[in-house]
Parts: C-alpha cells; structure tokens; sequence
C-alpha cells in the first residue's frame, strides 16, 4: 500500500484522528571522541494508541516517561525508529518532506513555552498568519482579516494583530499560539504542557478556551501532562507513560477513581485534595527506591525498583497487557500473579509496611 494513502485498519476504526502503532524512539548515545554510538535511550517503547475525533486523550507521567517524545512523534516533528503513525486516515511514517507537507495541516502542536514558539521579531500578524500565507496562499489583506478572526476565537481582541509578542502575558501569548495552531483547521491537536507554567487562574481559562475550541473546530486532543488534577478534569480517557511504556489506559472516571497500576495510584495520592478531611484520610501509596535509567532498564517489569508491591516474577519477566472489565489496559503483574487483582483496582490491597 503507497504510504500517506488512506489504510485499511484506519478506514475500520471508523473517527480515528490519530493512531500510533508499535511506536519506538530510540535515541543513540556516541562516544565525545570518535562519535561511535555506545548505546541507546530508549524514549518511548513499542507504544500503541488511537484518539478518536473530538476526543481528549490526557498522557500523564512524571519528567522523562517519554510523553513530550510520543507528542512530537506523533506529529513527525521527529521521525520513529519504528512502528508506524496514522494521522486523519493517512499513514506518514516513511513519507518524504515533500509528501508530508500538506499532512501537517492535520496535526498542530502548543508547547509549553508559547514565547518561545512564537518569533518575537514579528508581529502577531505575521506569526499567526504565515500558515495561513503558506498553506492557502492569502494575500496580506486576506491574512490579516483572518487573524483578526482567529484572535476572536480565542478571546482576544483583533485590535492585536500588529504588535509583538513581548508586549503580551503568558496566558495571551497560549491563546495566541493556540490561534495559530487552529489557523490551518487541524484534525488533531497536541498540547504539551500547555498550561504548566500559567498561574492556576489562567490555567483554569485556558483549559476552559481548549474545551470551547475543541467542540467548535470539531477537533481530537492529546493533552500532555504531569499533573492528574488538571488531566482528570479535561480528558475522556487517560493514558499513564513511565519510562516510555504505557502502564495504565482507560477511561478517566476508572483510571483517577479506581487505578489497576501502583504507579497511577502513586502519582494519584500525590495530587492534594481540597478537603482537608478526605485529604487526611485518603490512602497514599509512597514510592521508595531508585527510578530506573532510560540507559540501562531493569529486567522484567521497569517500575519495580520503586513499586511497594514487587513480587520475584516482575524481577524475571516483563508484564503484558491485561485488559479489565471497564475496558482499561493495564500493565502489571499484579492482575496475574500474587494477589491476583484480576482487573481490581489496586487500591483494594493493603498498603505494604515500607520498613
């Protein structure tokens, strides 16, 4: 099948926006002198997913679990060592540049840092508007008249579109790259970390802004995230990274309310409760030990080096995926062997003495 074609498992998942198959990155690490490479970081590991059009897919984890990666990945903006990535019906892995241009106008991303994606050497005109001159060829006047419009969209005034972005706040300047982002009328839409570094005021306007926007430009979301607060409140499902694997997917309700991993349960308990009641009383899973490298990953299951309920097989073999009553996927021995949590959560299990 010609590659950037219409394939036939996109075609049967019927409303797929992106659909990402066995991906894996793998970063070489060379030697200072000769540049040989001495080994591999690997970013993300043979990761499988599918965001349906108008859903929001929330990837949470903690700093280097590989979500930026699979972010960028899934958009091309860094090419796969191997699997294979479907966006909006067509698969782009092996495509060209060439090929690959009238693609992107499917996936857009917002990062983090909106100040720096933007050039602060010219104006908001220009910044948002330049897909807009590349992808529909629009003369100036047009351009202009649409970004004014997009601003619109965003809750900014088209009053704006001549000055630079030094002059805005870090909440103006997330809607202003989100602007440009909606500019080409994406399919998907990756926001990593696109509320981080926003007070909680303006983190509350932007992920109200994202809702809004994603309804009315009939859009899929992988929203990108370390903090489950503000994933659990946005997203249809949840999917939970470590160390480049998927660990937990499902439903949002069943993954914050009733986790199958013990490190969602883990990165849970660590989000405060505004009851101070249910805050003293909640059951809080700390995690001991060492977290693993990317560099030299541990035998059998990654996360046992820090897990409160290791068991000898998670030090002999790798966990595969079980699939739960409630449709979650979780990776975990837990589900098969010891305690046998078939599918509970694994909240059901006493808290082990860390002594």
């Amino acid at each position: 099948m010609e590659s950037g074609s219409p394939t036939p498992q996109n075609a049967a998942q019927g409303g797929t926006a992106l659909h990402l198959e066995g991906l894996t990155k793998l970063f070489p690490l060379r030697s200072p002198l000769l540049r040989r490479v001495t080994g591999n970081v690997r970013a993300v590991d043979d990761v499988t997913l599918s965001v349906g059009r108008r859903e929001t897919l929330g990837l949470v984890g903690e700093s280097g679990s590989g979500k930026s990666t699979l972010g960028r990945l899934a958009l091309r903006l860094i090419d796969p060592t191997s699997g294979r990535i479907v966006l909006a019906g067509h698969d782009i892995t092996d495509l060209p540049e060439a090929k690959l241009r009238p693609h992107r106008r499917e996936g857009q991303m917002i990062f983090q840092d909106p100040y720096s994606s933007l050039d602060p050497r010219a104006t908001i005109a220009n910044n948002v508007g330049e897909p807009l001159e590349r992808h529909f060829n629009m003369t100036r006047k047009q351009r202009d008249q649409r970004v004014g419009e997009l601003l619109d969209e965003v809750s900014l005034s088209h009053t704006l579109i001549h000055r630079y972005p030094h002059e805005f706040s870090g909440g103006q300047l997330q809607r202003i790259a989100l602007a440009r982002a909606l500019s080409v009328r994406p399919t998907l839409l990756v926001a990593d970390e696109p509320v981080s570094s926003l007070d909680v005021s303006t983190q509350a306007q932007i992920i109200g802004l994202l809702d809004d926007v994603q309804k009315d430009f009939d859009l899929a979301l992988l929203f990108i995230s370390h903090d489950l607060s503000v994933v659990r409140n946005i997203s249809d499902r949840i999917a939970v990274m470590h160390l480049g694997e998927l660990v937990e997917m499902g439903g949002a309700d069943h993954v914050t309310e009733r986790p199958k991993h013990p490190y969602t349960a883990a990165l849970l308990s660590a989000v405060p409760l505004p009851d101070p009641v249910a805050q003293r009383s909640r059951k809080r899973i700390v995690l001991t030990g060492d977290l693993a490298s990317p560099l030299d990953l541990p035998t059998g299951c990654r996360f046992r080096t820090r897990c409160p309920f290791v068991m000898e097989v998670c030090k002999e073999e790798e966990p595969t995926p079980f699939e739960t009553s409630d449709g979650t996927v979780v990776r975990c021995h837990l589900h098969h062997h010891g305690p046998r949590l078939d599918g509970r959560s694994v909240l059901e299990l006493p808290t082990p003495d860390p002594n």
